[in-house]
């Protein structure tokens, strides 16, 4: 069974703050900062992003979320 994707960068950046992985500040300080904010991502943002779920084994942005 697949895995649900998030919907939105905000949702995703949420989970991985509480998933309990192992963040480097500087992830943590970019997570904080799309957390609560809805602009849209950059392509190295959401490639980042990206690579953060994958590696915590979260699910992956929808393609209308990136």
């Amino acid at each position: 069974m697949a895995k649900q994707e998030f919907a939105t960068h905000r949702e995703a950046a949420l989970a991985l703050l509480t998933s309990g992985c192992r963040l480097t500040v500087k992830a943590g300080t970019f997570l904080g900062q799309i957390a609560v904010d809805p602009s849209p991502l950059s392509p190295k943002q959401g490639d980042w992003l990206e690579k953060m779920l994958e590696r915590a084994d979260l699910p992956p942005l929808s393609a209308d979320a990136v």
